[in-house]
């Protein structure tokens, strides 16, 4: 939801039509990756902070520092906050900008997968690894080998098979490696190299992970996102078109993958046959939220899927402090996921 249209919002009202409430209200968490681990439920969010940085479509604002991680028993009771699990400070290449993170866990360990800048400017995504999913977690020394931009999300198949997903455009930096290598010239705006209106989108990418989680084990792939007639969505069609946070999960022999149209603030998905697409566009899952951002995950609890999200209602609209909120997901004889709306209790 743009932040032009939150001036008249009644935020107490708001707050009693919200369909879920704050997982945590003492520190703002965005961007919720969800796993199911040992029986229960952990989310790895970023942590916001008021860092005083000017707003831009850069994303200068979101000058996140840390991560905590968060945990429930049940998906009814109380969040866990578990404390900080990963300083900037302690990641050797990176130099600001711990942005939404994921997790997974192989043969009894825990990797935290996270994307920062480097000294450079350049977003590139790390590995963390710890005995305990809260963490703390120790980094690696240097990002993955040929790793860039932003919003990773790791899928482990049910073949044992890793695959992280990710990108972002705009503050993100996908379109600035549209020909294979990093674009830094100016103007050092977000527009600049993004397609055309009436060219095929930029896709996130995708690549399957060595077997000790650490590195790629093949060359970064385009996720096509195409319509019905098997045509992949153009530029111009941005309330369908990717733009960061990318998902993937599984739901009875097929694969969804999910993210945000950023921009116009939609949570969509789109279903394929396999963890490389191509993906066709299915719908929405999630209506636009109260701040601009729109970033989930998905997760399974007990035969019940979960919506894990974020908003901006806490902290009455300000764009950069958000929380993390849950609700289930339902889906109809179809496979299709029904559209959520934030605010219709």
């Amino acid at each position: 939801m743009p932040e032009d249209s939150i001036d008249h919002i009644d935020f107490d009202e708001l707050n009693k039509k919200a369909i879920s409430q704050p997982l945590v209200k003492h520190i703002y968490t965005a961007d919720p990756s969800a796993h199911v681990f040992n029986g229960k439920i952990y989310i790895y969010p970023s942590h916001d902070v008021d860092a005083g940085d000017a707003f831009d479509d850069l994303g200068s604002h979101f000058a996140m520092e840390d991560y905590h991680v968060l945990s429930m028993e049940t998906p009814d009771t109380p969040a866990r906050d578990h404390g900080l699990a990963m300083h900037v400070n302690d990641v050797p290449w990176a130099e600001k900008q711990l942005w939404a993170p994921d997790a997974n866990e192989k043969d009894g360990k825990y990797y935290l997968f996270f994307p920062a800048k480097d000294y450079e400017g350049i977003f590139k995504i790390g590995v963390a690894i710890s005995d305990k999913p809260e963490g703390p977690f120790t980094p690696q020394p240097e990002a993955i080998k040929n790793s860039f931009s932003i919003d990773p999300a790791v899928f482990k198949d049910d073949d044992g098979n890793y695959y992280m997903y990710f990108g972002g455009i705009w503050g993100g930096q996908l379109q600035r490696w549209r020909n294979g290598f990093f674009n830094g010239q100016q103007p050092d705006s977000p527009l600049a190299h993004l397609p055309a209106d009436d060219e095929p989108a930029l896709c996130p990418k995708v690549a399957k992970l060595t077997d000790d989680l650490l590195q790629f084990s093949e060359t970064p792939k385009d996720v096509l996102i195409v319509d019905e007639a098997g045509n992949p969505l153009l530029q111009g069609d941005t309330d369908k078109r990717f733009f960061e946070a990318a998902w993937l999960h599984k739901y009875n022999g097929k694969y969804y993958f999910s993210y945000s149209t950023g921009d116009t603030h939609f949570l969509c998905y789109a279903i394929g046959d396999n963890p490389y697409g191509p993906f066709t566009y299915a719908g929405r899952i999630l209506e636009p939220v109260v701040g601009w951002t729109s970033h989930h995950s998905i997760a399974e609890y007990k035969g019940q899927w979960y919506l894990f999200y974020h908003d901006s209602s806490l902290s009455k609209g300000i764009t950069h402090l958000r929380s993390v909120k849950i609700t289930p997901i339902e889906y109809d004889e179809n496979g299709k996921i029904k559209t959520i709306h934030p605010y219709s209790k």
